[in-house]
C-alpha cells in the first residue's frame, strides 16, 4: 500500500465519489483526485464512510499514522469474525472470561465440554463448581474462573432475569468480569462502540507510536481519541489479527512488518514495549 500524505474523512470531502472517468456519482471504489501527485481512495464501510487520501506522507503525526493503519487493516481484513466460538451473549461472556491468560484456540477446545454441562445461566447455576472446574482446567486459573462462572450465572438469574446486562457498570459488577471483558461483550454481542485492549493491541499501539503505552487503560483512551467510534468494534479485531499474524511479539520488533516499515522507514533499533 502506498504512503499517504493525509486523510480526509467523508464529512470533510466535498462532493461524492468519482468514477474512473473522473465524473461524480454514487460509484464505489478508487477514484481520481484533481491535483498534482494525488490520489483519493474511497472505501465504503457501513453507512458510506469514505477515506480521501493524498500521497507522500511522512507520518509525523499520530493522526496520519492512525489513518494509514485504519485503511491498511480494513483492506487486509475485510471480514472480522470473533475469534471465540459462541452462540449468544452468555456464551461469549463466559468464553471471554475463560480467555484470561489463555489462548482463544484453547478456549474453543474447552467450551464445548462446558456447554455440555449447561449452556445458559439457569443451567450453569445448578452445576457444582467442582464439575465446572474439572472441565475448564486446561484454560488455567480454573478455581477462580469456575467460581466466577458459577456465581455470575446465579447473579444473572437473581438480578437480570437470566439475561446478560447491556451496560458496562452492570457487566463489570459481575464476578470475574473486568473492563476488557465487558468491552468485548458490549461491542461484539450488543454492537456498542468499544475498544477492548489486549496484549497484541497494547504492543502494536506502542510500536506505531499511537500511545506511550503507560498502561492498557491509557492505550484504550489514546486509541479511542484517534479513531472514529464507528470503526472501533471491527478495528480492534483487525489489530488483534495483525498482531497475531504479522506484527508478532517475537517475529517483529518494530522494524519488520509492513506497517512498521511503512510508518518508520528510518527505524533501525528494536522497539521496547511495556506490557
Amino acid at each position: 500500500m502506498a504512503a499517504f500524505k493525509r486523510v480526509e474523512w467523508s464529512q470533510q470531502v466535498a462532493g461524492r465519489s468519482h468514477g474512473a472517468d473522473g465524473r461524480r456519482g454514487e460509484r464505489r471504489g478508487n477514484c481520481a483526485l484533481s491535483g498534482r501527485g494525488a490520489i483519493r481512495l474511497c472505501f465504503e464501510r457501513g453507512k458510506a464512510i469514505c477515506f480521501g487520501i493524498l500521497m507522500n506522507a511522512d507520518f509525523s503525526t499520530k493522526a496520519e499514522r492512525a489513518a494509514y493503519i485504519d485503511c491498511y487493516l480494513a483492506k487486509a481484513y475485510p471480514e472480522t469474525p470473533i475469534p471465540l466460538d459462541h452462540t449468544d451473549a452468555y456464551s461469549l461472556l463466559v468464553a471471554v472470561l475463560l480467555s484470561a491468560q489463555c489462548t482463544d484456540k484453547r478456549v474453543n477446545l474447552v467450551t464445548p465440554g462446558l456447554w455440555a454441562l449447561a449452556d445458559n445461566p439457569a443451567g450453569m447455576a445448578r452445576v457444582p463448581v467442582a464439575e465446572i472446574q474439572a472441565v475448564i482446567r486446561p484454560c488455567g486459573l480454573s478455581p477462580q474462573k469456575a467460581r466466577a462462572i458459577s456465581r455470575l450465572s446465579q447473579l444473572l438469574i437473581e438480578q437480570h432475569g437470566g439475561q446478560v446486562p447491556r451496560t458496562f457498570d452492570e457487566l463489570e459488577a459481575l464476578p470475574g468480569v473486568g473492563h476488557k471483558t465487558a468491552s468485548v461483550v458490549m461491542s461484539q454481542a450488543f454492537g456498542v462502540p468499544a475498544f477492548p485492549v489486549d496484549t497484541h493491541i497494547h504492543r502494536l499501539a506502542q510500536r506505531w507510536k499511537l500511545t506511550a503505552g503507560k498502561n492498557v487503560e491509557q492505550t484504550e483512551r489514546d486509541l479511542k481519541a484517534l479513531f472514529p467510534a464507528a470503526h472501533w468494534n471491527r478495528l480492534h479485531l483487525r489489530m488483534i489479527y495483525y498482531g497475531r499474524e504479522q506484527c508478532t511479539a517475537r517475529g517483529c520488533d518494530g522494524t519488520v512488518c509492513e506497517i512498521c516499515r511503512t510508518l518508520f522507514p528510518g527505524r533501525k533499533r528494536a522497539v521496547k514495549t511495556r506490557k
